[in-house]
C-alpha cells in the first residue's frame, strides 16, 4: 500500500522531522516495511513502505537523484515503468534499483509534468525540485491513490490520509 506525507514552509521556517515522524507513524500501516524521512530547509517529505518492487535499501524512500536536485515520495504502481526505463535509459538515464519510483522521478527529470501522460497505473507522489525551490504533487487519473492536502496559515501539508 505505502503511504506518502510531506510539508512545506511558505514562509521558509524550517520543516520539523518531529512532525515528519508524527506524520508517517500517523500512516504506519500503510507501510510496515520502512519508513524515511528527508527534509531540506523549508520542505519535507515522509514515506511509509511496504516493499514489493526491489525489496533492497536501493528502493528506500524518500529517494533524491544523484546530484541531489530531485526528491521524490511516491505511492503506488506504474505498470509501465519497464517501457519507460527503456526509453529513459535510450535517453541516457542510468538507473541504480528496480523500482518504478525511480522511473518516475527521471521521468520527471526528462519531461517534468508531461511525464504524467506516460503513466499508466495508480500512484500519487511529490517530488520536490530542490533548484527551482518547487513542490510538484500528482495522483492517477481516477484517484485511486489517495492524495489529500492542507493549508493552514504559511503551512502546505500533504499526505495519503487525512491524518
Amino acid at each position: 500500500m505505502c503511504g506518502i506525507a510531506g510539508v512545506l514552509h511558505l514562509n521558509g521556517a524550517p520543516a520539523s522531522v518531529d512532525v515528519l515522524k508524527g506524520m508517517t507513524d500517523a500512516i504506519a500501516h500503510r507501510g510496515p516495511d520502512g519508513e524515511g524521512r528527508w527534509t531540506e530547509g523549508a520542505i519535507g517529505l515522509g514515506h511509509r513502505r511496504l516493499a514489493i518492487l526491489d525489496l533492497s535499501e536501493a528502493g528506500h524512500q524518500p529517494m533524491s537523484t544523484p546530484d541531489g536536485r530531485y526528491t521524490i515520495s511516491y505511492n503506488g504502481e506504474v505498470y509501465n515503468f519497464r517501457e519507460i526505463r527503456t526509453k529513459l535509459e535510450t535517453l541516457g538515464h542510468e538507473f541504480h534499483s528496480t523500482t518504478d519510483t525511480e522511473v518516475i522521478l527521471h521521468a520527471f527529470v526528462e519531461w517534468r509534468e508531461k511525464s504524467l501522460c506516460f503513466f499508466n497505473g495508480m500512484f500519487a507522489f511529490a517530488i520536490w525540485d530542490n533548484k527551482q525551490r518547487e513542490l510538484f504533487l500528482a495522483r492517477d487519473r481516477y484517484g485511486i491513490k489517495p492524495l489529500y492536502w492542507s493549508l493552514k496559515g504559511n503551512i502546505f501539508a500533504f499526505g495519503s490520509e487525512i491524518k
